[in-house]
């Protein structure tokens, strides 16, 4: 969108200059976004999308009112207020509002990368190109999408808080299939720089999947141990970021952190010792903005707008503290923290061929996917394998398998943790391949 810090300020002052009498919140988010999609081994689109988007909310006597706009001229701007204020006169009293933030200190984070923000398609074309060549020198057929984002995002309210933060995104996914449809395998990447992409060597990844894969044979469900690679690894862990690790749910009884007999696990050991998991906004690998963002814990009690800082979740087994919005720190007389994002998991020294070589018979999943939670006072989550499941005997994977359904709790799956690789970027986190025992497998999923 083009907008300076100069430009974002004078759009917020605007919206808080149009408030009226009440407590005022406003947050502006501009982003540019330029994708190339590809499918059946052809660039099928190309695109670039601008657009900005700025929220409005004003509170008085425990009242809110939210309205948002992509309309940025002042009267605009304006109008928005004027409809978020006539929204909150008809909402009924919020038992657990809070008040705005006072100013606060934002960390500076360097997540701006000049070339990802001004990638086009051109700048994209090799790293397709290279994916289709693979496709086609290996008979397979391929998928994907390749993306780069700006993004610049600003808080503000009447208290005199502002926060201003600009990031870059760039990622690469490909699956590549058999031409008879039996075999599939995948690979992706998201950087916040366009030149940790590497989409050759990804494109050979999943390629190698992709005929590994072909013409799978069938096991019976079961628990088996398994070799989870960290695109794996990343989607069970999404779980503490939805909800999982609430301090609010664990006080409450619904939480797998509940403690028998009422109150939380904190400073109970849960987990083997090789289990630490922080959030580290200045890790280099893995997104963050200076503050923590409206999220997923239901209460919207005070989250949004607290800086981000390393925050330590569990430390060699023991768990250390749980997210807590504002609200809920204020009802128990505890520290707020922002929320679980920005994961970090500490790994091992083992390589994935270790992992695997050390396994009499076991399963190498390379990705879950369709994941829902299935009792969140367990954390136990149902999903399927994807994209390559493969069997492993005596130390050697000898035979690709039918997909399989599994019904498994990401805190079970730390507590049986054998032996871990070091920790690579998935799922926008930083994670290592893990060795689990006892994975349980609940049905076989024919689909590819």
């Amino acid at each position: 969108m083009g907008l300076s810090k100069d430009d974002v300020r004078r759009i917020l002052e605007e919206a808080l200059a149009a408030r009226g009498t009440s407590e005022c919140e406003v947050a502006l988010e501009a982003t540019t976004t330029s994708h190339t999609r590809f499918a059946r081994n052809e660039i099928t689109t190309s695109g670039l999308t601008e657009d900005a988007v700025l929220t409005i909310t004003v509170r008085k006597a425990g009242r809110s009112g939210t309205v948002t706009t992509n309309d940025l001229a002042p009267e605009a701007i304006r109008a928005a207020a004027g409809r978020a204020e006539a929204m909150r006169a008809l909402m009924p009293v919020d038992p657990e509002a809070v008040e705005a933030l006072p100013k606060q200190d934002y960390p500076v984070l360097e997540k701006f990368d000049a070339a990802c923000a001004g990638a086009r398609a051109a700048d994209r074309v090799g790293g397709v190109k290279a994916a289709l060549a693979t496709a086609k020198k290996r008979d397979l057929v391929a998928a994907g999408f390749y993306q780069s984002d700006a993004v610049t995002r600003a808080l503000a309210n009447s208290k005199g808080n502002f926060g201003y933060h600009v990031a870059t995104g760039a990622e690469f996914s490909t699956t590549m299939r058999t031409g008879d449809g039996t075999g599939s395998g995948w690979a992706s990447i998201w950087s916040p720089t366009l030149a940790a992409v590497d989409a050759k060597a990804l494109s050979r990844t999943a390629a190698d999947k992709g005929i590994a894969s072909a013409r799978p044979r069938d096991i019976p469900p079961g628990d088996y141990t398994v070799i989870l690679e960290p695109a794996a690894v990343a989607a069970l862990l999404q779980a503490f970021q939805f909800g999982g690790l609430s301090r609010r749910a664990a006080d409450e009884g619904q939480s797998v952190f509940s403690k028998q007999g009422g109150g939380n696990q904190i400073g109970e050991k849960i987990f083997p010792d090789s289990v630490t998991l922080v959030s580290d906004p200045f890790e280099p690998r893995v997104p963050a903005t200076p503050w923590s963002g409206s999220g997923f814990f239901g209460t919207g009690g005070g989250a949004t707008g607290i800086p981000s800082r390393k925050l330590v979740w569990i430390e060699k087994g023991v768990l250390k503290t749980l997210f807590t919005d504002r609200y809920w720190a204020g009802a128990t007389k505890s520290d707020p923290t922002p929320f679980p994002s920005s994961l970090v998991m500490t790994g091992g020294s083992a390589t994935r061929d270790e992992l695997i070589a050390s396994t009499d018979r076991g399963l190498l999943v390379t990705r879950f996917w369709y994941i829902r939670s299935v009792n969140p006072q367990t954390a136990q989550l149902t999903g399927l394998t994807r994209d390559g499941l493969f069997l492993i005997e005596k130390g050697k994977i000898t035979a690709p398998v039918v997909n399989l359904r599994f019904n498994e709790s990401p805190v079970v799956m730390l507590q049986n943790l054998e032996a871990m690789t070091a920790p690579a970027p998935a799922g926008r986190m930083l994670v290592p391949a893990i060795k689990s025992r006892a994975f349980t497998f609940t049905s076989k999923s024919d689909a590819v």
